[in-house]
C-alpha cells in the first residue's frame, strides 16, 4: 500500500512539475520577448516583477517534487556507513526533521497571505499587483510540499516498522547513493 501511494504521489508531482516548467518556459519567453522590445524603446513593463513571482511560485511547488525525485541536499556521513536497516532509520529521522520544517514553514507563511487578502495588500511597484494573487498559489505550494513530506514520512515510518525498511531506499535514501548502485 505505501509503495504504491509513493507512485502516485510521483505522478502527479511529475505533472505538477510539468505543469510549473512550462510555466516557467512562458516566463522566459515572456522576459526574452520584453528585452528585444527594449531595444526598440518598447516594454511590456514589469517582467522582472513577474518572473520573481514565477520562481516563487515554482518554488514553493516544485519542492514536493525535488522531495520524491531524492533532489534535496543531505549530509549523509554517518548513514553511508551503515547496514539497510539503519540507513532507513536514518532516513525516517531525515524525513520527520523535514516535515516539522515545511510544516512549520508552511503554517507560518498562512497569517502573510491572510494579511495581503485582508488588506488587499498590492505590491509597491508601477503594476501594483494584488499580493494575495501571487501569495496564495504560493501558499498553496507550501501546504502541497508539507502535505507530501508528512505523507512520505508515514510511508517511510509504516514500511521500516514492518521490518521492510530498505524498500525506502528510491523515496527516502540519498541521491548520491542512488546513483552507485545503478
Amino acid at each position: 500500500m505505501e509503495l504504491v501511494l509513493i507512485d502516485r504521489l510521483r505522478r502527479i508531482n511529475r505533472a505538477v512539475a510539468l505543469l510549473v516548467g512550462l510555466g516557467l518556459l512562458g516566463m522566459a519567453g515572456f522576459v526574452v520577448l520584453d528585452i528585444i522590445l527594449r531595444q526598440f524603446h518598447a516594454s511590456f513593463g514589469g517582467s522582472e516583477e513577474l518572473a520573481g513571482y514565477a520562481m516563487a511560485l515554482a518554488t514553493s511547488w516544485g519542492m514536493a517534487y525535488a522531495l520524491l525525485e531524492l533532489g534535496h541536499i543531505r549530509i549523509d556521513l554517518l548513514r553511508s556507513r551503515t547496514g539497510p536497516q539503519i540507513k532507513a532509520l536514518f532516513d525516517v529521522l531525515a524525513l520527520i526533521a523535514m516535515s516539522g520544517v515545511v510544516v512549520t514553514v508552511a503554517i507560518k507563511c498562512w497569517p502573510v497571505v491572510e494579511r495581503a487578502i485582508t488588506n488587499g495588500s498590492r505590491a509597491n511597484t508601477p503594476l501594483a499587483t494584488p499580493l494575495a494573487w501571487v501569495q496564495v498559489p504560493w501558499f498553496a505550494g507550501w501546504v502541497w510540499f508539507a502535505l507530501m513530506s508528512c505523507l512520505v514520512t508515514l510511508c517511510a515510518i509504516l514500511l521500516t516498522v514492518k521490518g521492510r525498511g530498505p524498500e525506502t531506499e528510491p523515496f527516502a535514501g540519498a541521491f548520491a547513493e542512488q546513483d552507485s548502485l545503478q
